[in-house]
Formats: C-alpha cells, sequence, structure tokens
C-alpha cells in the first residue's frame, strides 16, 4: 500500500508555507512563497486574497510534486487572523480608501480601528469578558466598524462577505462557508452553544450584520479539524494538484495551529515539571513576527488581558486562553537594523558565514564580561518592548516602546547590548503575562517554543532563564505547519480525534532549562520592567495636564 501523506499549509504575516507530512508527524518536504504587504496609510497593512491563494497553490504543487495525488489523506490550513472582504460573487472588495483592486484583506497587525475598539471597550458588553475586558483592535469587531464608518459607499454597501482567512482559505477549497469555531470564538465574540450575541451587534452599530441569518459573518459553524463539504472542489483541485474530493479540514488561526503541532508530545522520561500532568499544564508559544501564548484549562478561567477562554477554539472539550506580544520578531528585527552599526553588522556576519544573529549570539560570547553567562551585560540597558502596543497582559495598544541606558557611542558592541537587552524585555513580557495567568488559576510548569524565533538559541535560553521554567522545543521545528497537517489528519478521519493526532504526530526534540546563576540578575531586571511601564503611565498622565 503507498504510504499516506497530509498537507499543511500556513499563510504567515509575509509569506505561505507547506509541508508534506507522513501519518507519523515527519515533515518530508516544504515550500515557500512570498505574499504582498501594502501600506496604504499609517497603522493600514492590506494583502490580497487572490495573492494569497495563488501563492498557497505554488507551495502545495511544490511539496506533492512527485506524489501520487491519491497519496495525500487531507489537507488542513492555517493562516492569520487578517479581515477577508468579498462582494456577492466571492470577488474582492477593496479595504483601501483609494479603492485599490484585489486589496481587500485587512491584516491582523492593521490598528487602524484603534479608535473603533476603544469605543467598544467603553460600551462594557458582557463578551468582552472573554476578551480580558477589552476590545483589541486586531480583533474583527473595530475592524469591520471602521469599514462601515469610513468606506460605506465603496466597501460596506458592496460586502456580502466577510471572512477570517482561515475560513477564508478552507471556503476557496471547499466552497463551504461553514466557519470553523476558532476564528469565530476568538476574534469574532461568537460563543457557543449560543452563537452570535445580538445585542452586542446592536450596541455597537453593526446590526445590519444580523440580517439573513447572519450569513455575512458566518451562520454555520464547526470545531477544527472537521472535514468540510465534499472535499476539494474540481477547480480547486486542478489549481492545488491534487484530487477532487480530498478531504479538507476546518482551519485553525497561525498560532493555534502552532500550540496543536507542539503541546500534545509526549515527554514520558524527561524529567519534566509537566510530566505526568494534563496538558493544562503547559503553555506554547508561537514565537514569529509576534508570539502568542497558548494555554488551555480544563474549566473556564478569566484572565484580565487575556483572550479568552474560548471553548474548543484549539482542543476541542478544553478552553483556551490567549496571551500576546504584538511585536516580537518583528521588533528585533526593527532595533537591528535601525542601529548605525547595523552595515558593520551585516558585513562581519557574511564574513563569517553566518547569519545576523547566530553573529550577535556569538559576538555577546566573546565579549569579555565579568560572569559566565552573557545576561548581566545588559545590567544597565532597559527595554519595554511595546513598540506596537501591549496585547497582553496590560491589553493598551497605545503604549508605546522605551529603551534606558543607551550611550553615545553606536559601535557593533552597544548593538549587540541593545539585542541583548531587547531579547529579555520580550521574555520579561512573557514572564509578565505568566504571571496574570497564574493569578487567574492557571499552573503552567513548561514552555513549549515553535515558530521562527524558536530557532535563535539565545532567544529560547534567555525565555527559560526569565520565566524560570523549562523550555521544550519540537522535534519538528516546523510545528505550525505540523499543527495544520494534524487538521488534514483528522479530517481524513485517519484519527479519531485532535488529541490523537497529536499524541502521535508531536515528538520532542530538545529540552532547555533555566540558568540556576543568573536567576537573581532577572528577578531585579522583571522589577525594572514593571516600573518602565508603570512610568510611562505617569508620563502620560503627566503630559495630559494643561
Amino acid at each position: 500500500m503507498a504510504e499516506g501523506f497530509y498537507v499543511g499549509v500556513d499563510v504567515g504575516t509575509a509569506s505561505v508555507r507547506a509541508a508534506l507530512v507522513t501519518r507519523g508527524g515527519r515533515v518530508t518536504r516544504t515550500a515557500e512563497e512570498p505574499v504582498r504587504i501594502w501600506e496604504p496609510g499609517a497603522g493600514h497593512f492590506v494583502q490580497s486574497s487572490g495573492d494569497i491563494w495563488g501563492q498557497v497553490c505554488k507551495v502545495v504543487q511544490s511539496v506533492t510534486r512527485g506524489v501520487a495525488p491519491s497519496q495525500v489523506r487531507g489537507l488542513g490550513f492555517d493562516a492569520t487572523c487578517s479581515l477577508v472582504v468579498l462582494d456577492r460573487s466571492f470577488q474582492p472588495v477593496s479595504v483601501t480608501q483609494d479603492g485599490a483592486p484585489q486589496q481587500n484583506v485587512v491584516m491582523w497587525m492593521d490598528h487602524r480601528a484603534e479608535e473603533q475598539a476603544a469605543r467598544i471597550t467603553g460600551g462594557g458588553h458582557h463578551v468582552l469578558r472573554r476578551m480580558g475586558g477589552v476590545m483589541s483592535p486586531e480583533m474583527q469587531p473595530p475592524k469591520l466598524l471602521w469599514l462601515k464608518e469610513n468606506l460605506k459607499d465603496t466597501c460596506w454597501s458592496r460586502a456580502a462577505h466577510f471572512l477570517d482567512l482561515p475560513d477564508f482559505l478552507s471556503f476557496r477549497a471547499t466552497g463551504s462557508l461553514t466557519r470553523s469555531l476558532c476564528t469565530l470564538v476568538c476574534k469574532w465574540t461568537y460563543c457557543p452553544p449560543q452563537g452570535w450575541d445580538a445585542g452586542f451587534w446592536r450596541s455597537i452599530g453593526l446590526e445590519d450584520l444580523l440580517e439573513d441569518g447572519c450569513s455575512k459573518i458566518g451562520s454555520v459553524t464547526c470545531p477544527p479539524g472537521v472535514p468540510l463539504g465534499d472535499g476539494l472542489t474540481q477547480d480547486a483541485a486542478a489549481e492545488l494538484g491534487l484530487d477532487p474530493g480530498t478531504a479538507v479540514a476546518a482551519s485553525l488561526i497561525d498560532a493555534h495551529a502552532g500550540g496543536l503541532g507542539v503541546l500534545g508530545a509526549d515527554v514520558g522520561g524527561l524529567h519534566l515539571p509537566c510530566e505526568d500532568t494534563p496538558i493544562t499544564t503547559r503553555m506554547a508559544m508561537i514565537c514569529g513576527t509576534s508570539t502568542c501564548h497558548m494555554a488551555v484549562s480544563e474549566q473556564p478561567l478569566f484572565v484580565p488581558g487575556v483572550w479568552g477562554p474560548c471553548l474548543s477554539a484549539m482542543v476541542p472539550g478544553l478552553w483556551l486562553n490567549e496571551g500576546g506580544q504584538s511585536a516580537t520578531g518583528r521588533l528585533i528585527d526593527h532595533v537591528v537594523k535601525g542601529h548605525a552599526a547595523f552595515a558593520q553588522l551585516q558585513e562581519r556576519a557574511r564574513q563569517s558565514g553566518n547569519n545576523v544573529y547566530s553573529f550577535l549570539n556569538g559576538h555577546l560570547s566573546a565579549m569579555p564580561r565579568p560572569h559566565a553567562a552573557v545576561d548581566p551585560l545588559a545590567s544597565g540597558l532597559h527595554v519595554w518592548p511595546d513598540f506596537h502596543g501591549n496585547r497582553s497582559p496590560l491589553a493598551d495598544a497605545g503604549l508605546k516602546g522605551m529603551v534606558v541606558g543607551l550611550p553615545l557611542s553606536q559601535t557593533l558592541d552597544d548593538l549587540a547590548l541593545l539585542y541583548l537587552a531587547t531579547l529579555q524585555a520580550l521574555a520579561l513580557g512573557t514572564r509578565h503575562i505568566l504571571d496574570a495567568m497564574k493569578a487567574a488559576g492557571h499552573d503552567i510548569r513548561t514552555l513549549f517554543l515553535c515558530g521562527g524565533l524558536s530557532k535563535n538559541a539565545l532567544f529560547v535560553q534567555i525565555h527559560a532563564s526569565a520565566t524560570g521554567l523549562p523550555v521544550v522545543l519540537p522535534e519538528q521545528m516546523e510545528a505550525v505547519l505540523l499543527g495544520a497537517a494534524i487538521l488534514g489528519g483528522c479530517a481524513s478521519q485517519d484519527y479519531g480525534s485532535i488529541q490523537e493526532a497529536m499524541e502521535k504526530m508531536c515528538k520532542v526534540g530538545k529540552v532547555v532549562v533555566p540558568d540556576a546563576a543568573v536567576q537573581s540578575f532577572y528577578k531585579r531586571k522583571f522589577d525594572v520592567f514593571l516600573r518602565l511601564f508603570s512610568h510611562q503611565r505617569e508620563y502620560q498622565a503627566l503630559m495630559s495636564h494643561r
């Protein structure tokens, strides 16, 4: 019998990726293609669903080349929680003020709706309790409200379908408008089993979304992993190079797919604090352009400033809480590439045969220091990392970044230290989120990291040391793609549940433990970290007085 495979497709912020995955969870082949991003205004970031789907077709064709279409048992999609707008004929509706054709996706990181989000928060509707009490501009309701208030004639009046990007992908593949509970519960205020709260939409001025049984935002839902429709349509199969009828799963947000790809791994014999305990003692961190912190619980837990609890939004039957940092990889790039010594860094890295971050990690290790660890080198340099606002646990999109302790010089050493302090700030931000979740009742004992930043050894070690928790890295570093493939395995019905697929397809690669020698350093550094935030609020209050 020919070997069976699953295809996982991940649409991230700047690229589309696919993987061909065996039934045992081994990633045998990957492919990647870029997707375009436009910035038509301050805080506006948009994409094209047509461009995205075209790149999806390319990567799927690439990873399945040489494989008989009949060997592909199932297909799973994950994507960023961006908003796709289509008309009655399922054609793109522009979300830009200049009406640029094809630009019909409001990206997750688009913050144009900050004022609308603040207004919704001020309304105090009870649905906000499941969002940490605050409506983020990254959620869909404020983005929808912005479109109605600012593009009523060119967009709102023409729009017939508003879809989260993961649901658009499954729709494009199958023709089914069934929405995943993952997207609707986590980003749209949907609450099973009651469904949409009509009072909420009326209270924010979007009562027209209730028309025709809420057809514009989704009237039929299912948990992630459920097979949709009759599988791939004839047209989609031809575009992807697969057989019509190939099973396609209800999709996931990209971070949630990463959670599936790491949380279920067997840790027996590794002597971790989460061994012989349920997965509720684990937190998945999906670390890329931004970072998502995913934890599940058996009972609903309400955490101020953290999204959720959301029932069956990632693991069926369990409640999900999702914390996050709006800029992590993007912040590191911003700090490093914007420094005066970046050109020198690029040249030195090129000469060494390393990328700039591997070179920086080595450069820090070679710098003179009184301690074995590099961490205390940044004792006098402190960063508050919310250059793109705070998602958790403060839920304040208006917060800005701070750097304290800059010298007049701008040498390569200075750049390395600023890079180190930025990594530390991101790890302390994770500690801040962990403290809020533990205070609400979570019992998190081990971190499970995946995503691009999990390949940075210094980033991983600092997270272990700053939080005091061991970090587990997956055997398959492409955990998000593995999570998408797990969906395909469920849709094919080769596995009876997502939990079973996780257990059989997720495996541990490496464990990184905290450095005991720097625990006191990070306790003090965290005290400074918290004071930076309180000082920023104090400065804002002072300047608001006339």
